[in-house]
C-alpha cells in the first residue's frame, strides 16, 4: 500500500498548500516541502527494511477496480521506477526550494499545480495498468499548463497552449493504441485487460504490432522530445517560471524514456526491433541538431533547453541499441540530464532575478560579481559537455559503446555530438562569466539557500561521476528482464520465420 499512499500524501499535501495559501505565503511552501521530504524518506526508510534487489518487482499492489472492463488499480515498483521516484522527490524538494522567493502571486494555487505534476509523474512511474497510466500521463498536462500560462514569461501564454496541444494530441494518439491493444489481446485470448503484465506477449501480427506501437511512439518521442517533435520545448523552456523549466528538464522528458524502456520495449518487442534503425537515426539527429541550435541561440534559458533535445537524443540511441550495456547508459543519462540540466535552468533562473535579462551578449565578466556562481556554472557546464568525473561523461560513454555493438555508422556520427557539447557548453561559460564585461552589473552572489540548492546538485552529479556501481546495482535486474522478454519474442519471431521460408522452399521444390 506505500505506493497508493505516496501519491495520496501528494495529493493531501497539494489541497492543503491550495487552501492555506488564502492564510499566508509561507504555509503553503512549508506544507509542500514538507510532503515531499515526508515521502523520500518514508520511501528510502521502507526500502532499506523490506527489500532485496531481484528480476521480480520489489512491491507490488493489485486492487479491483472497474471489473466489467478489465480496468484495475495496479502500482508496481522495480530498480528502474525506483531510481525514478528518488530522482522526482529529491528534484521536487529542489524546486520548492529555488521557488522561495522567485513566487509571490497565487502561492498556494502555484504549490498545489507543483505537488499535482509530481503526483501524476510518481503515478506514470508506478501505474501497470495501461488505463490508470493514461490517466496519470493526462494528469501532468493541466497543471504544467497552469505553471507556464500563470507564473510564466512574456509569451507565456503562446508557449503554454503549445505545450498542451503538442503532448495532449500525442496522448490522444496513446490511448487509441491503448484501446486497439486492449481489443487485439481480447480478440485472441477471450480476457479483456488493461493490465501490463496480462498484455505482455499478446499475440498480433507485425503490421499491426507496428501500427499499435505508433501511437504509444508519438506520445513518448514527443514528451522526450525528439526531433522533428520538439518544437514545444523551446518555447515551453524559456517561458515556464524556473521551478517549471526544473520539472519539464528533469522530469516530465525522463517520463518519455521510462515509457519507452518499459512499454515499447516488451509489448513491442517484434514492431520495435523493425523500428530501430529508424530510432537510431532521430537519435543521432537530435544529438547533432539540438546541438547546432544551442549553440546559435543568444537567450541563455532557449539555449539550455536545445542542449535537452541533445541530450536526449543518446537516450534514442540507447533504447534501440538493445543491450544491457546502452540501457545502463540510458538509466544514468536520464539521472544526470536531470541533474545538470536542472541545474544549468536554475542558474538561468538566478541570474534572470538578478540583472533582469536572460540575453547572453549582454552579460560577459560576471565571475568577478558571483564567483560561487561561477564556479557552479562552471561545473554544471562541464557536465553538460561530458568531464570525466561526471555522471553524464558515465551515461554518454555507456549508451556510445552500447550503440556501437549494435550501429557503428549512428555511433560515429553521435560522437560529433561530444564535441558540439564542447563548444556550446565553453559558449555559455565564455559569454556569461568570461569575456568582456558588457555592463557593469550590481549584484549579489548567491545566498545560503542558493548555495545549498547548488552544492547539494553537485554532490549528486559528482557522487554519479565516481561511484556509479549503485545505480547499476538497483537498474540491472529492471533492465535484464525488459531485454529478455525483448530478446524471446524477436529470437521466436526469426526463428517462426525461418520455419516459415523452408516450408515454403521446399513446397516451391516440390512443385
Amino acid at each position: 500500500m506505500i505506493l497508493i499512499y505516496l501519491i495520496l500524501i501528494l495529493l493531501a499535501g497539494a489541497l492543503l498548500a491550495w487552501i492555506s495559501g488564502n492564510l499566508n505565503h509561507v504555509l503553503p511552501r512549508v506544507i509542500t516541502l514538507v510532503t515531499l521530504i515526508v515521502d523520500l524518506v518514508w520511501l528510502i526508510i521502507y526500502l532499506l527494511q523490506t527489500v532485496a534487489f531481484s528480476n521480480k518487482w520489489l512491491i507490488d499492489v493489485q486492487h479491483h477496480w472497474i471489473l466489467q472492463f478489465g480496468i484495475g488499480v495496479h502500482f508496481a515498483l522495480d530498480g528502474l521506477s525506483l531510481l525514478m521516484l528518488l530522482l522526482t522527490f529529491f528534484l521536487g524538494i529542489i524546486s520548492v526550494l529555488i521557488s522561495w522567493k522567485e513566487i509571490n502571486s497565487r502561492v498556494g494555487f502555484f504549490h498545489f499545480n507543483l505537488l499535482l505534476i509530481l503526483a501524476g509523474i510518481v503515478g506514470v512511474f508506478l501505474s501497470l495498468d495501461l488505463f490508470l497510466f493514461y490517466f496519470f500521463w493526462e494528469l501532468m498536462l493541466v497543471p504544467m499548463y497552469f505553471l507556464i500560462g500563470i507564473w510564466g514569461h512574456e509569451n507565456r501564454t503562446k508557449a503554454a497552449y503549445k505545450f498542451f496541444l503538442y503532448t495532449q494530441a500525442s496522448g490522444l494518439l496513446m490511448f487509441i493504441s491503448i484501446l486497439a491493444l486492449y481489443f487485439v489481446h481480447g480478440n485472441s485470448t477471450g480476457i479483456y485487460t488493461f493490465d501490463y503484465i496480462q498484455l505482455l506477449g499478446t499475440h498480433m501480427s507485425a503490421s499491426t504490432g507496428l501500427l499499435i506501437m505508433s501511437g504509444f511512439l508519438a506520445a513518448f518521442l514527443v514528451k522526450l522530445p525528439v526531433v522533428p517533435l520538439h518544437n514545444w520545448l523551446p518555447d515551453a523552456h524559456t517561458e515556464a517560471p524556473t521551478a517549471g523549466s526544473l520539472i519539464l528538464a528533469a522530469l516530465l522528458l525522463k517520463t518519455g524514456a521510462y515509457g519507452l524502456l518499459r512499454f515499447i520495449v516488451p509489448l513491442f518487442p517484434i514492431a520495435s526491433s523493425s523500428f530501430a534503425p529508424i530510432g537510431m537515426i532521430l537519435g543521432v539527429i537530435g544529438i547533432l541538431y539540438g546541438a547546432k541550435l544551442a549553440f546559435a541561440q543568444t537567450d541563455l534559458k532557449r539555449l539550455i533547453a536545445y542542449t535537452s533535445v541533445s541530450h536526449m537524443g543518446f537516450v534514442i540511441l540507447g533504447v534501440f541499441s538493445f543491450n544491457e550495456l546502452a540501457y545502463q547508459g540510458v538509466v544514468i543519462q536520464m539521472i544526470a540530464h536531470g541533474i545538470s540540466t536542472g541545474a544549468l535552468f536554475i542558474m538561468a533562473g538566478q541570474l534572470s532575478e538578478r540583472i533582469h535579462t536572460r540575453d547572453i551578449n549582454k552579460m560577459g565578466g560576471l565571475w568577478e560579481k558571483a564567483p560561487f556562481m561561477g564556479a557552479i556554472g562552471l561545473i554544471f557546464s562541464m557536465a553538460s559537455l561530458g568531464l570525466p568525473g561526471l555522471g553524464n561523461f558515465i551515461a554518454e560513454l555507456l549508451i556510445l559503446l552500447g550503440a556501437f555493438k549494435s550501429n557503428v555508422l549512428m555511433s560515429v556520427l553521435a560522437c560529433i555530438g561530444l564535441i558540439a557539447a564542447t563548444l556550446y557548453s565553453l559558449r555559455i561559460l565564455q559569454k556569461v562569466f568570461y569575456g568582456v564585461k558588457n555592463t557593469d552589473w550590481k549584484m549579489n552572489d548567491l545566498s545560503i539557500r542558493e548555495k545549498t540548492i547548488a552544492v547539494s546538485l553537485v554532490i549528486v552529479i559528482a557522487g554519479l561521476g565516481f561511484y556509479p556501481q549503485p545505480v547499476f546495482n538497483i537498474a540491472k535486474p529492471a533492465l535484464l528482464k525488459t531485454l529478455d522478454e525483448h530478446n524471446e519474442k524477436t529470437q521466436l519471431n526469426s526463428e517462426n520465420l525461418k520455419v516459415e521460408t523452408d516450408l515454403k522452399s521446399k513446397l516451391y521444390f516440390y512443385k
